[in-house]
Formats: C-alpha cells, sequence, structure tokens
C-alpha cells in the first residue's frame, strides 16, 4: 500500500533509482518494429544544464511511449569530447594544479583528458539516472571510442580522395585565447562601441594624401595596397600610382578594385590580405603579398615593428597616439558595430590567414536541397517552419574550416614529409614521415552520430535495424552547427536522411523572458529542482509548459504546481487501492451511469492523448491528462464513486482507469507511476515501463449516459455555487420539481433530510441543468454587510421618495405636465414605497 503522504526523495533514490542496471531499455526484440532515438550526446565539460534536461526528458517521453506501445525502442546514449571548450576546462584546472599546459607534451596532456573525460562522465551517469532516463547502456559510445574514431577517419579519407576535403591558406576566424581556427557557427556577432579611424595616406613625392578609414589600425602594418573602384572619376587617374604606408614609410600601389565602394566612406579601402577576407580576395585578383602582423595568442609580431609583443588593442591605442603626433590622423568617428566573439571563450575573433583544411560544401549542400524536395526521403522538421533555416544555410553555404589547433579531439589522418602528404586511415609504413598536429573540428565527428554508433562503417545488424533513425530531438539553436551537418554526411555515406523526423525546441529563459546566464545570476540546476519537487515535477513542467519550436520560460511556481498534481494524483491512487483490494478480476457487468461515464470521457482522453503523442505535441497531450484526472477523475467520479464503492464494477472502473491514467503518465512522470503500478494488482508486466500502452477501446463508450452525468456534475456545481454566493448553510429545504433520477445528486448533495413536496413563502432561488430541476429555498441570513448594504437602499429610497411625492404635491406639476408622465410618477412611487416597507420588514 502506498504510504500516507507522498515522498518523491524516498521514491526517486530508492528502488527506481538505479535502472541503469536493468536490461528494460534494451534493445533487440527482433518480433517488433524498431524505434530510434541516439541521444544528442552532452560534453564531458561538466553537469548538465537545464536545457538538457529539457532535450533528454523529451525524447525519454518518446521513448517510454513507442516502447510501451510495442516497439523495440533503442535510445542510445553517448557524450562528446567537445573539443574547444573541454581543452579550456582542462587547461584551467591544470593551471590551478600548477602545471603550465603549453609547457607540457602531447600524451601527458591527455592523460590529464582523459582523468577528466571519466571523472565528468560518471557525474552526467548519476545525473541521467536522477533524471529518470531509460538509456541502453550496453550501446553507449562516446566521440572519441575506437569504432567512432575509425569512422571518422573513414569519412575524412573518403572526402580528400573525393576531393571534397583540401587544405589551403585561407582567411579564417581565429580565437586569440584558445589559439585554434573557428567555423563561421562557431562565432557570435555582438554590438561593441568602435570607431573610424579616418588616416592619411600620403601620394608618392607629393603632399596630397588618400583619406583611409579603418576600425582596425592595429593591421596597416599587413597594407600591401590601397584600392579605389576603377569607375570612380575621383581616383581612377590614381590607379598605378603609391602611397606612402602611415608609420612604416614604405611605398605600396593604388588598384583598381570592384571592392572598393564609391558610395562608402571616401571611397578608398585599404587592403590587408593576411587579415581580412574581403582583402584576401582582393589580394588574389591582384598577386599581392600577404603580411600577418599578429601572433596566435592575439600580441603584435615582428611585422608590426616597435610594437612588437604588444597586445592587439594595445596596440591599436598606441598606433592611433602615434598617428596623431604625426598629424597623420584625421578624425576618429565613435560607431557601434557587430564584431565576431568566440562561442567557447567569448573573446573578440581575429580574422587570420592561415593554413587549415576545409570541406568543399557546395556539392554537398545541394544534395540536401534536392533531397529536402521529396517528401518521401527528406528530413521532417517539427515545426515544418524550421526548415527554412536548413534549406536557407544550405543555399548560401561556404567551406567549412575543421580543422583545429587543439589536443583534445580526432587527429587529423594526414602526414607530411617535406612537400609530400600522405592522407590515410593508416599511418603511412616508411620512415619520415610527421602526423598533422590538429585536430578535426567537433562538429566533424557529431555530424556522423546517426550512423557512426550503430557500427558504421561495418554494415553491422544494428545499422541496418536502426538506420535511419526515426527522431532527432534539438533546439533550434544547434540546426547550423548539427542538424544540417549530420543531413550532409549522412545523405553522402548512407545514401539516407540521417533520421526521419526533426523534432525542435526553444531556450530556456527565466520567467521574465531573459537568457539565462552566469551574469545575470538566474541561471537553474536541474538537480536542484529535482532535489525540492521531485524528477517527475520537473520533467512534466519542461515537456507541458511550452509548444514545439517555442522558447520555454523557466517559473518554479509552475514546477511546484506540478509537484501539487501529483500529489493529487497519489491521494487518488491511495483511495482507488483501499477500494480495490477486494477485487477478484475486472468485470464490466452491471455499470451504473457514474462508471459509464468516466469510461467514456477516460476512452475520449485515450484517443486524445495517443494523437497528440504522435504528432510530439506533448505540451496539449499532458494537458489533458492532467485536466482529466484532476477534474474528471479526482475531483467528479471519486466523489461519485465513494457511493456505489462496494460494487465490482466500480471497483473494476477504478482500477482500469487509474491503470490507464499511470500508464499514459508514465512518459512523463516515470517514478511515481511506477511506484503506483507496483502496488495494483492485475499488472500486464513487472514493470510500468514494458507494460502496453492504452488502446482505444470503443466497447467502454457510453455516449447517451456520459451525457447524464454532465447533466448532474453540472447542476451538482451550480446548486453548490448558489449556496456559497447567497451564504447559505444547512437550513434549507429542496422542491424536486419532476420525475428525473436523483438518487445521485441527493446522495452527494446530502439532501435527503431537506425535500419538501409543496413550496414555501420564503426566499427561494431555481436551480437548473439539463433534465435537473430544483427550487431551493432558504431563510436569508443576513451578514453585516448586507445590513450595511440594506441601510443603503433604504436611505436611497427614501429620498427618492420624498422627491416624488413633492413633485406630485406641487399642483402646478400635476396641471400641467402631460398626463402620462405624472400617471408614471405616481406608478413608480407606489412601487418604491412597496420595495421600502419590504426591505423594513
Amino acid at each position: 500500500m502506498l504510504d500516507k503522504k507522498y515522498d518523491h526523495l524516498s521514491i526517486e533514490c530508492g528502488k527506481y533509482g538505479f535502472w541503469k542496471d536493468n536490461n528494460y531499455f534494451q534493445a533487440g526484440d527482433l518480433s517488433k518494429e524498431p524505434f530510434t532515438i541516439v541521444i544528442p550526446p552532452p560534453n564531458v565539460t561538466g553537469k548538465l544544464h537545464l536545457g538538457h534536461a529539457w532535450d533528454t526528458t523529451l525524447q525519454d517521453i518518446i521513448i517510454r511511449y513507442k516502447r510501451m506501445d510495442g516497439y523495440d525502442a533503442l535510445w542510445l546514449p553517448g557524450m562528446d569530447h567537445a573539443g574547444i571548450a573541454t581543452q579550456a576546462k582542462i587547461d584551467k584546472k591544470l593551471k590551478e594544479l600548477g602545471y603550465n599546459p603549453r609547457s607540457m607534451d602531447r600524451e601527458e596532456w591527455l592523460k590529464h583528458a582523459w582523468e577528466w573525460k571519466e571523472e565528468y562522465a560518471k557525474t552526467i551517469h548519476e545525473q541521467w539516472a536522477k533524471l529518470g532516463l531509460s538509456l541502453d547502456y550496453s550501446k553507449e559510445r562516446f566521440t572519441l571510442d575506437d569504432g567512432l574514431s575509425d569512422a571518422v577517419k573513414k569519412v575524412f579519407v573518403d572526402l580528400y580522395n573525393e576531393g571534397l576535403i583540401y587544405r589551403g591558406e585561407r582567411i579564417i576566424n581565429w580565437d586569440p585565447e584558445a589559439m585554434t581556427a573557428l567555423s563561421n557557427e562557431e562565432v557570435i556577432y555582438k554590438d561593441v562601441e568602435g570607431a573610424f579611424y579616418h588616416i592619411k595616406y600620403y601620394l608618392e613625392d607629393s603632399d596630397d594624401y588618400l583619406s583611409v578609414a579603418t576600425t582596425r589600425p592595429e593591421t596597416l602594418f599587413g597594407d600591401t595596397a590601397v584600392a579605389v573602384n576603377p569607375s570612380d572619376d575621383r581616383y581612377k587617374d590614381l590607379i598605378g600610382k603609391k602611397v606612402k604606408l602611415p608609420l612604416v614609410n614604405k611605398l605600396i600601389p593604388i588598384i583598381g578594385d570592384v571592392h572598393a565602394d564609391p558610395e562608402f566612406g571616401t571611397g578608398v579601402v585599404k587592403i590587408t590580405p593576411a587579415h581580412d577576407p574581403n582583402d584576401f580576395e582582393v589580394g588574389n585578383r591582384h598577386n599581392l603579398d600577404r603580411i600577418i602582423v599578429m601572433n596566435p595568442d592575439g600580441t603584435m609580431n615582428e611585422n608590426a615593428f616597435k610594437y612588437a609583443s604588444m597586445d592587439r588593442f594595445a596596440c591599436r591605442e598606441a598606433v592611433v597616439k602615434d598617428l596623431e603626433e604625426l598629424g597623420l590622423l584625421i578624425k576618429v568617428e565613435k560607431i557601434v558595430h557587430a564584431v565576431g566573439h568566440s562561442e567557447r571563450t567569448d573573446v573578440m575573433v581575429e580574422p587570420y590567414l592561415s593554413k587549415q583544411w576545409f570541406v568543399k560544401m557546395r556539392p554537398l549542400a545541394d544534395r540536401v536541397l534536392l533531397n529536402q524536395k521529396n517528401k518521401d526521403t527528406k528530413v521532417n522538421f517539427v515545426p515544418e517552419r524550421f526548415e527554412k533555416i536548413m534549406n536557407h544555410w544550405m543555399e548560401i553555404t561556404y567551406d567549412w574550416c575543421i580543422s583545429r589547433q587543439l589536443w583534445w579531439g580526432h587527429r587529423i589522418p594526414a602526414w607530411y614529409r617535406g612537400e609530400e602528404v600522405y592522407v590515410g586511415v593508416n599511418p603511412p609504413d616508411s620512415f619520415g614521415w610527421v602526423q598533422d598536429s590538429d585536430v578535426l573540428d567537433t562538429w566533424f565527428s557529431s555530424a556522423l552520430w546517426p550512423f557512426s554508433t550503430l557500427g558504421w562503417p561495418n554494415m553491422t545488424d544494428l545499422l541496418k535495424r536502426h538506420y535511419p533513425n526515426d527522431v532527432l530531438v534539438t533546439g533550434y539553436d544547434i540546426i547550423p552547427f548539427w542538424v544540417n551537418r549530420m543531413t550532409f554526411q549522412g545523405l553522402h555515406f548512407t545514401n539516407e536522411r540521417p533520421f526521419k523526423d526533426c523534432l525542435i525546441h526553444g531556450l530556456i529563459r527565466d520567467k521574465n523572458g531573459r537568457k539565462m546566464s552566469k551574469s545575470l545570476g538566474n541561471g537553474v540546476d536541474p538537480m536542484d529542482v529535482i532535489d525540492k519537487y521531485g524528477a517527475d515535477s520537473l520533467r512534466f513542467f519542461l515537456a507541458t509548459s511550452s509548444a514545439s519550436g517555442q522558447d520555454l520560460r523557466y517559473d518554479e511556481e509552475k514546477v511546484k504546481s506540478t509537484w501539487n498534481f501529483i500529489n493529487k494524483l497519489w491521494n487518488a491512487s491511495r483511495f482507488c487501492l483501499m477500494n480495490i483490494s477486494s477485487l477478484k478480476e475486472v468485470n464490466f457487468d452491471n455499470l451504473n451511469m457514474s462508471d459509464k461515464w468516466i469510461l467514456t470521457k477516460y476512452e475520449k482522453v485515450v484517443k486524445d492523448v495517443r494523437r497528440y503523442m504522435d504528432k510530439y505535441e506533448f505540451n496539449n497531450a499532458g494537458s489533458i491528462i492532467y485536466s482529466f484526472v484532476w477534474n474528471d477523475f479526482c475531483d467528479n467520479y471519486i466523489e461519485m464513486a465513494k457511493f456505489s464503492s462496494d460494487t465490482d464494477a466500480t471497483k473494476s472502473t477504478l482500477y482500469y482507469v487509474l491503470m490507464g491514467i499511470i500508464k499514459m503518465l508514465h512518459p512523463f512522470m516515470p517514478y511515481v507511476t511506477e511506484e503506483i503500478y507496483q502496488n495494483l494488482p492485475f499488472k500486464d508486466n513487472d514493470s510500468i515501463m514494458i507494460s502496453t500502452y492504452p488502446k482505444y477501446d470503443l466497447n467502454l463508450v457510453f455516449e447517451q449516459d456520459a451525457k447524464v452525468i454532465d447533466n448532474l456534475i453540472e447542476f451538482v456545481a451550480n446548486f453548490r455555487n448558489v449556496k456559497q454566493e447567497n451564504n447559505i448553510g444547512k437550513n434549507f429545504k429542496v422542491k424536486i420539481n419532476n420525475d428525473s433520477d436523483y438518487t445521485l445528486i441527493k446522495k452527494m448533495l446530502k439532501l435527503d433530510d431537506n425535500i419538501i413536496d409543496t413550496e414555501l413563502n420564503i426566499t427561494k432561488y431555481e436551480v437548473i441543468s439539463g433534465i435537473y430541476n430544483i427550487t431551493l429555498y432558504y431563510e436569508k441570513e443576513e451578514t453585516e454587510e448586507d445590513l450595511i448594504f440594506k441601510k443603503k437602499q433604504c436611505e436611497n429610497l427614501e429620498k427618492s421618495i420624498a422627491r416624488r411625492r413633492n413633485l406630485l404635491n406641487n399642483p402646478s406639476y400635476v396641471s400641467k405636465a402631460p398626463s402620462h408622465l405624472v400617471s408614471e410618477e405616481r406608478e413608480k412611487l407606489k412601487k418604491e414605497e412597496e420595495e421600502l416597507a419590504k426591505l423594513i420588514g
């Protein structure tokens, strides 16, 4: 029997806290249709955040539902090495321990990294268990395990051999703190205060100058030309001449190029091919030198002359000061502009000339766009509008920089010997080769997750059975990072989409709509929420408080209200268990009308909930269950069942509906539903996790009987409202006005001692709902508020009566006013006098 008081801690930390150790979640029943979710892997940088709890809750709801609905459901867990983020955390820890990460050799550093991974993987496992996730741990993967590493090598080598991976010197996004290249998706643009610095570039052997505006004067040491538009009449005659580079005093050419916009600024631009992507292209067109003026850590190098070793921003200040002192600074124009920052370290990104590895994206993207036009093979986004994000990205895509200057990740399978380059899954078998020290972008391996985790490139039974995956659940913020890349890699290497459906959720914000962040101090640890309100409360809140694709506002009061709902379910379950203890078998013979009513309501709920669950509309499914449990089952049916709980029909109905409720709620609330299930008789399996999900049964739908009880419930509610609104206590009488069956109403309203056959000459109120009609008689008990109101009424009537009497006693008014107005005044006076007499009593 359930304990008297619901205690989520004793349930969740007791026998259901270690689901990781059972085999309920291991897929492999070949007699069933497969259904697959591959978990979006959390990174091993630390504890799970609230967004990941939302992500995994939605996935767990889907997999539990499908498992109960008869599928061979595989939910494959795993973790991501998260290159830049994890390396930064490890470096920070090593510094705290007194190590200098930059002075360590690679193997020594990696030893610490793997210790970190083991520590935080253990933490994530504990948090998954606390959240109640039904993962198949027998198939768990990690992006750096041997099998996934083999898949990564094969993909790299195959793309290289197909001409879709190449190594080249290009302008990339450089993170000076992490000292690594970034892809464009890893750059976040923020509005910052800056300036246009207008600088004099003097013409060779002349006192005339060109005015050049730049936001980055510290890069002028890398200028190898200034450009004007060939069609600009102001400057076209200067093309081919030279200007003197400020501070450096070397001559650089004036070139004509369409990159210079006559309508923008002065129409003259400095060209720095090693530090600007547009200038890089201009430099290629004009065969200009590429002069790098910064070190990888963001300090200036020897090409900056006396400014060498200065931080880039300190150099900017020094350069501007020197330009001003030399009379070369025309003006400083303050602006606010969008500047790229590293997603991971939050430092300002530097456009930087570097030799990196790239994926040639155009052919891969075009195949995705073509595939998305085929309704049978496309990735189906839920909601549909998010498909536009993927398609737009594929349309405008650019080559993907995939090399990272890190140690934590998949090392690039390329070796060098002099000018020779060897790319292969295995190292070259001759001497003198040195492997590339860079690793691959984390998203390169994550893009293979849907099929590499199932054994690819080997054609395993797991891969044959569970690929493509059925659904991916993720946030809209990583569609460009991850969803898009999984899609083009899946199509290219398996000739199939990686997953049939892609369910998109939003971001979690605080209750005021602000993004959660450390600086605002509004972050929420999901484990703290679980400690206070339980995993079931948190999960139900996360799943039902927002529609697909919408942001969710975290509100502790709503989590608390879910906890109250679980308490109500718990207490209702205790009532049911107490009343069905003697039930030998489920028997629906001799159902009364209230039994038929709740069964009809329940079957409709089953039908609607299944429809919403199949469409991933968990907010609607949860709301329907919530309303049914709270209003129909607890507030109405249990009250009615108290008067027939000694019958097998009502006992069977209580059992059947409660069992269905906890099964429908189980995907949302695994802990409390398992506890209730284990206390019920006639279970269809050892655990609710592998029991059968409810199915709609038309044989238990009784529409006409249900309408009668709907009327009865409405009548009872109306009757109680009348009593409450009129402050009617126990002293009342009722007269039944028709031949309808009032048996249940009499019991629910306790009317047996209050029924009369004749009318009374006291205050009455007629209560009608459908087939029910009762007159309620009562002696109105006046409250202090009633007396104050009555006194006010009397005073108003007395004033009105006095006015009318004075008017009617005036002979001039009576003789001159229209007769119908005089008659109306007399009639009103009479009514007011009668009303006053009634009030005075």
